[in-house]
């Protein structure tokens, strides 16, 4: 007699599933964007040399596999992407999945620090304002959060680096370690936290606004519920209230936003780890670009729609915890 699969393995199987050609239909459409884009990796190259003649370009452009139609070289790569297999970067001279290990960690630690502060201080925040509403605290607390929402990330970013590293001295302009430190340890430990203190508050503040504004909105409209004024009838208290009936219902708009927005912080950090030259897969998008490195490219592409992906999994799952209502099957 086989036992039945638990539910939250169906759940995933099905996921999996279900993600699989959405992966593909995004790198085939990423390939061939890119095609059409001008440049590619040997007019970069020949760029980097000063020039060269026709018959070198020729065969660099052969060597690479670029003299192939599109179609051909699109079958070769998703081909060696069924095996793991990102290529080679022609700029760093290493195969693309070392150069993505050697970035990646900076990149999940600055998205995940930014946005564990900006989830955390905005519910928070947002619970304050909802129940002291049109009070003095209130307009505080939704005047900043609109500050935060409408400043641009590099603008933040420059003020910060202007004020806390060139004027007052305190943090370092950028990179992820002082290279001629030579810490380890805790001393290692805390040197990369003050590197990444400036990065970490330029990419929540902007994102802290929005969790802010919805769990406020979110707070006042579960407040006004059927069910929240039958337990306040019955004699429960604001505080218990709030934790055990409004919050619970309140926070799912937000954790909702929490998936959705996951990939708009990879985009974002972008911007931050380009300002404050952190060595982390935004920065590196950016190189790729530049230098028309388009197997790297493409591997920091499928590297951020898999952590999309899973990342909405793990969301889900959240979010089924928090609302009975919700079977994984």
């Amino acid at each position: 007699m086989k036992l039945p699969l638990p539910p939250i393995l169906i759940y995933a199987l099905r996921r999996v599933v279900q993600a699989v050609p959405v992966i593909i239909l995004i790198m085939i459409g990423t390939f061939l964007l890119l095609k059409l884009a001008p440049g590619d990796t040997v007019d970069a190259l020949v760029g980097d040399m000063g020039g060269a003649d026709a018959a070198f370009i020729a065969r660099l452009r052969a060597e690479y596999g670029l003299d192939q139609p599109i179609w051909v070289q699109l079958w070769r790569y998703m081909a060696k992407l069924a095996t793991f297999d990102f290529g080679w970067s022609f700029v760093y001279e290493q195969p693309v999945s070392t150069v993505l290990l050697d970035r990646l960690g900076t990149t999940l630690m600055l998205m995940a620090t930014s946005l564990s502060i900006a989830f955390t201080a905005g519910v928070v925040l947002g619970a304050i304002a909802a129940r002291r509403v049109y009070s003095a605290t209130d307009n505080i607390i939704s005047i900043l959060g609109l500050v935060f929402y409408a400043t641009p990330s590099f603008f933040l970013s420059l003020m910060m680096m202007y004020l806390f590293s060139v004027k007052l001295g305190w943090l370092p302009v950028g990179g992820i370690k002082t290279i001629a430190g030579f810490y380890t340890g805790w001393d290692h430990v805390i040197d990369v936290a003050k590197h990444l203190i400036m990065p970490t508050a330029a990419l929540s503040l902007i994102y802290l606004s929005f969790y802010l504004r919805l769990m406020r909105a979110s707070v006042l409209e579960v407040a006004d519920l059927d069910y929240v004024r039958t337990a306040r009838a019955k004699g429960a208290g604001e505080t218990r209230l709030m934790i055990h009936h409004i919050m619970r219902n309140a926070l799912l708009p937000v954790v909702t936003l929490l998936g959705l927005q996951f990939s708009t912080v990879l985009g974002g950090s972008v911007v931050v780890e380009t300002i404050f030259t952190l060595p982390g897969l935004g920065q590196l998008a950016y190189q790729s670009v530049v230098q028309r490195d388009m197997n790297t490219l493409m591997g920091i592409i499928f590297l951020c729609a898999l952590i999309v992906v899973v990342v909405n999994f793990l969301t889900d799952l959240l979010y089924a915890r928090l609302d009975s209502r919700i079977e994984l099957a």
